[in-house]
């Protein structure tokens, strides 16, 4: 991991973005770029009058002085910060940012305890979730530690899923963290028999790995919907952080029936780390 993209938006929960994303850093011996996104009309960065163009000097001065001050924190000493400023679309660019830096990973924290309903759903954090082509980890709250000794990856076992396994096996084996894939249970038509759950479980990992070695890391978890199980059994493990695949610009609700991110935020304090199909 060589490079972490931190959106700030100069709130306190983009500063536990901050620490945790300074914490990965200084572990990883990565670069922070710091990324602010000034949303500023095209009419006020292009107008040729001398007034406007004085206006968005202005502000342009303005975020600079702020986000400098921002970034001036005791946590940060010994990591390399690059400050950057986007205008335009606020949040909307940052995969872009990420595609010209070529960084590792965005770090994002959450807005307020109602979690995903807030902070996904027609938010920020919805917008560069869907659209990040890299990992997303968010966060709710300040993060003590980013030694990660458990991450539980909740996945049904479709081949789609191949692509974020094998990013977040990679990724957590970097981190030293212990990887348990999930598989959920569900009553109803949803229901499969242990023999059936095996074989697709073996199926998949021959597809991804080309052997069984992760057998071992795999659980079973019956519960009445995927939400349920995925913090019941996050809880039962004490995991330090949940994984799970996005699906572009249709979300977590794609592979998952309901809304999981929403209902894992709101339960859980775990950080939510995704990975895009």
């Amino acid at each position: 991991m060589k490079k972490i993209i931190v959106p700030i938006d100069f709130s306190e929960h983009s500063e536990y973005a901050l620490k945790t994303a300074a914490k990965l850093a200084k572990k990883n011996d990565a670069e922070l770029l710091a990324l602010h996104m000034l949303e500023m009309s095209d009419v006020l960065l292009t107008k040729s009058d001398s007034e406007q163009q004085q206006k968005a000097v202005f502000f342009l001065k303005l975020v600079e002085k702020k986000f400098n001050s921002f970034l001036n924190q005791e946590y940060l000493k010994d990591v390399k910060v690059t400050p950057v400023v986007k205008h335009f679309k606020v949040f909307s660019e940052v995969n872009d940012a990420a595609k010209e830096n070529d960084a590792d990973l965005i770090v994002m924290g959450s807005h307020g305890t109602s979690g995903f309903k807030e902070f996904i759903v027609g938010s920020n954090t919805e917008r560069v979730v869907r659209n990040a082509d890299i990992p997303v980890l968010v966060v709710k709250n300040e993060l003590n530690s980013v030694d990660f000794g458990t991450v539980v990856f909740a996945t049904n076992f479709e081949e789609e899923n191949v692509r974020p396994y094998l990013n977040a096996t990679k990724l957590f084996d970097l981190l030293g963290a212990k990887l348990v894939l999930l598989y959920v249970n569900l009553p109803n038509e949803h229901f499969k028999s242990s023999v059936e759950i095996e074989k697709k479980i073996a199926e998949f990992l021959v597809t991804a790995d080309g052997n069984l070695d992760r057998i071992d890391d795999v659980a079973y978890q019956a519960d009445y919907s995927v939400e349920q199980g995925v913090l019941n059994f996050a809880n039962k493990v004490g995991a330090d952080l949940i994984a799970i695949p996005t699906h572009g610009r249709k979300g977590v609700s794609h592979f998952f029936a309901g809304s999981i991110g929403e209902d894992i935020a709101n339960h859980s304090s775990l950080p939510v780390m995704t990975f895009k199909i």
